[in-house]
C-alpha cells in the first residue's frame, strides 16, 4: 500500500517456519519485505557447530537461513556484532532494489545484547541499480515497432507497481495511443477509462482475451506472464503478435515457454520515464483498432445477466458487482483466494485510486485478513475491504481477535459458499466426484455469524431472499470494525474462464479466447477475424 519494504520479527524456530508462507508470498509477487529473526545464541545454532547431519543445537533452533535462502532475495546471518550496521543496510537494500521481494537477516540473541560502538546517524549507502538503464537506441526501437503496428497493446503487471512507476502508466498508453491490458494488478488503470482494454488470463475476461490474442505487438511492462496469464497452452498465447518484454529480472525472459521476440533487461524505474520522454507529443490515431477493443469490451465484459440469480444463495459475481459500484477511489480491497480473488479481479470496477491486491503467485489461504489488517495500518484514513473466502477465514479466527481488539476500519466479507469451491470445482469437472471438499464430502465450517458475534464484532448476515444489496451498502457505509457473512449460490462456478477437457487420458486446454462457457464456433470466428482484417 505504500511502496516502502513491510517489516517482521519473528523467532529462529518456529515464528520464522510459520512465515515461510508468507514470505513466499512476497518472494513471487515482489513485495518488499525486511524479515529480522532471532532466537538462540551462536554457540547454539546448528549452522554455525560445524557438525555436518545435525538436526537441531538449540532449543527450538532450526537452519532458518538455509531454508529461506530459495524464497528470499538475500538471506544472511550476523555472526559478528560489529557487522550488523553494514548486514542490516544491505538487507534493507537488497529488498528494494532491481525487483523487489523479502530479505532476511538472523540476529542470533547474543548478538542482539552485544554493545555497539555504532553511529546512528550515519548516511545509508546509496542504492545502486543492479541493471544499467537502456539507452536511445533501445527506446527508438520499441517506438519504431509500436509504430508500424496495427493493433498494439501494452500488458501492465505487478513490476509497474513494484518499481513506484504505477502513475506513469496511464501518461504513457495516452501519449502512446496504445490500449492497456492488465495482468493481475488491475488497479494501475481505471475501469472506465478509454484506452482500458481488459484482463487477460486463464480465468481473466473474454475482452481481454480477445485483445491479448488479436494483438500484434505486445509491450509486457514487469509481467512475468506466467502460466494462469499465459495458460498451458502457452504455444498458441498471442499468436500474431511480436513480443517486446521489459523486466528487470533476466530469468524471466529465459523461462521455457513464452520466449520474448524482443527480451528488453531493464528496471521500470529507467525504462517508463525514458520511454515516455522519448515518446513523440502526437501518435498514429488507431482509430480502427481502438474502436475494436471498445466494442470488445461491451459485448463480453461480465454483466449482472450473465450469472443467474438462484435461490438460497447470492451470486458471487452479483455481490461483487454490486460492491463495485459502492466502492470509490478512497477504498483499499484486500483479496483472498479462490472466489475471493478470482470473481473480483475478473469483474470489480477499479475507479481511479482504488487499490486492489492479492497473493496471487503464492495463493495462499489465510492471506485476506492480515493482509487487509497490514492496510489499515499503512494507510489509517483510508477505507479497507476484505474478500475471504470460509475456508480462508478458518486458518485465521485468531484475526478476528486483533481485528475487534484494534477496531480499524475494516469491513471483512466472508464468502461462505460452503467449502473449497476450487478444488469442488476441479474434482467434479474431472473426476465427475467430490472428496473433502464440503460438508457433503465431510469438510464442515461452523456459523460465522456467531463466531464473529463471540468476538463482539458487529456482523450482518446477508439476506438471499431479501434486499441484500441494501445491506451491502449499509456495511460498506459503515466504519469500524464490522463483518458480513455473504451465503453464496454454491452452483456458480468461475465464469469465464480457461476450463481444460480431458480426452484419451490426457488433460488438453484451448485457446486463451476460447473460454467455458464456449461461445459457439462462428461468433468466435468472427471476432478473431475481424481483428485481423483492421
Amino acid at each position: 500500500v505504500t511502496g516502502r519494504p513491510a517489516v517482521l520479527n519473528v523467532t529462529t524456530g518456529p515464528g520464522g517456519l510459520n512465515a515461510f508462507n508468507g514470505v513466499f508470498g512476497a518472494f513471487t509477487d515482489s513485495t518488499p519485505m525486511v524479515v529480522i529473526g532471532g532466537q538462540s545464541r551462536r554457540d547454539t545454532m546448528s549452522s554455525l557447530a560445524g557438525v555436518a547431519g545435525l538436526r537441531q543445537l538449540g532449543d527450538q533452533e532450526a537452519r532458518i537461513v538455509e531454508m529461506a535462502c530459495e524464497i528470499t532475495v538475500s538471506a544472511e546471518t550476523v555472526t559478528d556484532p560489529a557487522q550488523l550496521p553494514e548486514l542490516l543496510d544491505r538487507t534493507v537494500a537488497a529488498a528494494i532494489s532491481g525487483r523487489p521481494g523479502p530479505a532476511w537477516l538472523d540476529v542470533p540473541v547474543d548478538v542482539q545484547g552485544a554493545e555497539l560502538d555504532a553511529d546512528p546517524d550515519a548516511p545509508l549507502p546509496e542504492l545502486v541499480r543492479p541493471v544499467a538503464p537502456p539507452g536511445d537506441a533501445v527506446y527508438a526501437d520499441v517506438l519504431a515497432r509500436i509504430d508500424a503496428a496495427r493493433r498494439p497493446l501494452i500488458l501492465a503487471g505487478t513490476g509497474i507497481r513494484a518499481a513506484g512507476c504505477a502513475d506513469l502508466l496511464v501518461p504513457l498508453a495516452e501519449r502512446l495511443n496504445v490500449p492497456v491490458a492488465t495482468a493481475w494488478t488491475h488497479d494501475t488503470v481505471p475501469s472506465d477509462h478509454p484506452l482500458y482494454a481488459g484482463r487477460p488470463g486463464t480465468i481473466g475476461t473474454r475482452a481481454g482475451n480477445f485483445v491479448a490474442q488479436s494483438a500484434d505487438l505486445i509491450l509486457v511492462l514487469g509481467s512475468r506472464l506466467n502460466v494462469r496469464q499465459v495458460s498451458y497452452n502457452w504455444a498458441e498465447f498471442a499468436p500474431h503478435a511480436t513480443i517486446v518484454w521489459v523486466d528487470v529480472d533476466e530469468a524471466e525472459l529465459q523461462k521455457p515457454y513464452v520466449r520474448p521476440d524482443v527480451p528488453i533487461v531493464a528496471d521500470l524505474r529507467d525504462f517508463l520515464p525514458g520511454l515516455l520522454a522519448a515518446a513523440p507529443e502526437t501518435a498514429a490515431p488507431r482509430t480502427a483498432w481502438l474502436e475494436w477493443c471498445r466494442d470488445v469490451r461491451a459485448r463480453f465484459e461480465p454483466k449482472a445477466e450473465d450469472y443467474p440469480a438462484r435461490p438460497g444463495g447470492i451470486n458471487p459475481y452479483h455481490l461483487v458487482l454490486e460492491l463495485g459500484e459502492l466502492l470509490d477511489g478512497s477504498h483499499v480491497v484486500a483479496c483472498g483466494d479462490a472466489t475471493a480473488c478470482i470473481v473480483p479481479f475478473q469483474t470489480l470496477r477499479v475507479p481511479a485510486g482504488l487499490r486492489l491486491f492479492s497473493n496471487s503467485g503464492s495463493a495462499s489461504m489465510g492471506y485476506d485478513l492480515p493482509a487487509a489488517l497490514g492496510a489499515a495500518t499503512a494507510a489509517p484514513d483510508r477505507r479497507v475491504v476484505c474478500l475471504a473466502g470460509d475456508g480462508s477465514v478458518m486458518m485465521n479466527l485468531q484475526e478476528l481477535q486483533t481485528l475487534a481488539a484494534w477496531a480499524p476500519d475494516v469491513l471483512l466479507v466472508i464468502l461462505d459458499n460452503g467449502g473449497y469451491l476450487s478444488i469442488r470445482q476441479t474434482q467434479s469437472n474431472f473426476f465427475g466426484r467430490e472428496f473433502g471438499a464440503s460438508p457433503a464430502s465431510g469438510v464442515t465450517f461452523p456459523d460465522f455469524a456467531r463466531v464473529a458475534a463471540s468476538f463482539d464484532l458487529p456482523v450482518t448476515t446477508l439476506d438471499p431472499g431479501g434486499d441484500w444489496r441494501a445491506q451491502v451498502a449499509a456495511a460498506v457505509a459503515a466504519t469500524g470494525p464490522r463483518v458480513c457473512v455473504a451465503p453464496l449460490d454454491r452452483e456458480q462456478e468461475f465464469e469465464p474462464r480457461l476450463r481444460s477437457r480431458m480426452r484419451d487420458g490426457k488433460i488438453m486446454t484451448p485457446a486463451l479466447d476460447d473460454m467455458y462457457p464456449h461461445l459457439d464456433d462462428e461468433t468466435l470466428a468472427a471476432v478473431r477475424e475481424s481483428a485481423l482484417a483492421l
